[in-house]
């Protein structure tokens, strides 16, 4: 006899008992992704960065089976815009308007401001793990038109997720990060050691010359993380938001709750030159991976950048035998430190047929463009070719 389940919607994430919910967000280790934690999601609410006016509305999914227990959920939020996302519908937006429908409110499902794959529909291990996904995606559907919503987008969610979302309805689209991938190195020249001579070249000059005056490098995880800490880095986040997007997403609040909350899965890469702190990375620590998130300085010095985010993130992720590291969003320029293009996913839905339709031709294109260029960036990579035989 099947067991009998109830949908709910939750305002707040913190109505959602923390520990069911992480059953369901991270029921695996070894494969932890700390941006679909309770803890993270909760401090985003908590710092009052969503919610409020802030146009990202929590309308989180529940489902609970007849004991009340949370058998899946699902982070998802009413926007009235389409900021922080990084997955870009401002031509669907345009499209609709010009149409004479109205394109916001539309629900997202996602982790604000974080461009990071992972889970979307979390669903607690077990044999009704399938029809757990269906029954919250239709709850999603169902949700979005109660709230006269134009769409469904969920975004940054894992391949076996979108390729499920695509066999019920959803149109999918593709992009592309670009990742670092461990293959046993034990030492960072074990990793530079793979790379054509010109690349390696290139990559112990910038390392040298990114240190160079004297700064050091202070790796900063769990107790180690202060609120002192927080303020300089805050600093050097705003300094990248203002100058990068106009408005920061984050407040000074969210960090210490971020340090409060899972400074164990926090690794900040701070600068100094002599006593005074100059630049900084936040990093987040999963199961088997290492989060690339926020840089800012407060001073400009050559290739600091590419030492604090990208080299001491390789080097970490080494140290603590981690399988990849994940930078971010956009920048092609990561190809040459050795980080290879990687495609995310997201999947859509939509109220109107008529959009609908026109975006599923859009999407079919773009795939194969991105794909096209996946290749192409791939063949570019600064790693040795078989044939080249090269020495230092």
């Amino acid at each position: 006899m099947t067991q009998s389940r109830v949908i709910k919607v939750e305002p707040r994430i913190a109505g959602a008992d923390a520990a069911s919910w992480d059953a369901c967000a991270n029921p695996d280790a070894a494969h932890h992704n700390p941006f679909v934690s309770h803890a993270f999601l909760n401090a985003l609410e908590e710092a009052g960065t969503v919610g409020g006016k802030s146009g990202w509305h929590p309308q989180h999914l529940i489902l609970e089976d007849s004991a009340g227990v949370i058998a899946g959920c699902m982070p998802l939020y009413l926007k009235t815009h389409s900021q922080g996302e990084y997955v870009f519908d401002h031509a669907f937006a345009d499209a609709l308007h010009r149409a004479g429908g109205r394109y916001y409110p539309k629900l997202q499902g996602a982790v604000p401001f974080s461009p990071v794959p992972g889970p979307r529909l979390l669903v607690r291990p077990g044999a009704r793990s399938g029809e757990t996904v269906r029954t919250l995606t239709q709850g999603a559907i169902q949700l979005a038109n109660k709230l006269e919503c134009s769409s469904l987008h969920v975004t940054f969610l894992d391949q076996t997720q979108w390729q499920a979302l695509g066999s019920l309805g959803f149109l999918q689209r593709t992009d592309q990060q670009f990742h670092w991938h461990n293959a046993g190195f034990q030492t960072f020249e074990d990793f530079v050691g793979t790379l054509a001579s010109r690349k390696r070249k290139a990559i112990r000059k910038e390392r040298s010359e990114a240190l160079a005056g004297g700064l050091q490098i202070e790796c900063l995880t769990g107790r180690d993380i202060t609120e002192a800490h927080w303020d300089h880095f805050f600093e050097f986040y705003n300094d990248t938001g203002n100058r990068k997007w106009g408005r920061p997403y984050l407040n000074r609040k969210f960090f210490s709750l971020l340090g409060q909350a899972m400074s164990e899965r926090c690794l900040l890469v701070m600068v100094k030159r002599g006593a005074a702190y100059i630049a900084g990375a936040l990093n987040l620590i999963g199961g088997d991976c290492l989060f690339g998130r926020y840089w800012g300085a407060t001073e400009q010095h050559a290739c600091l950048h590419f030492e604090v985010c990208y080299y001491q993130a390789i080097d970490w992720a080494i140290a603590h035998g981690l399988a990849r590291v994940e930078a971010g969003a956009q920048g092609a320029h990561k190809l040459a430190r050795g980080y290879l293009p990687a495609t995310t996913y997201s999947a859509h839905w939509f109220a109107d047929p008529r959009l609908s339709e026109a975006v599923a031709a859009y999407l079919e294109q773009e795939r194969v463009e991105v794909a096209q260029t996946s290749e192409f960036l791939t063949s570019l990579g600064p790693f040795k070719k078989i044939a080249m035989n090269e020495t230092d």
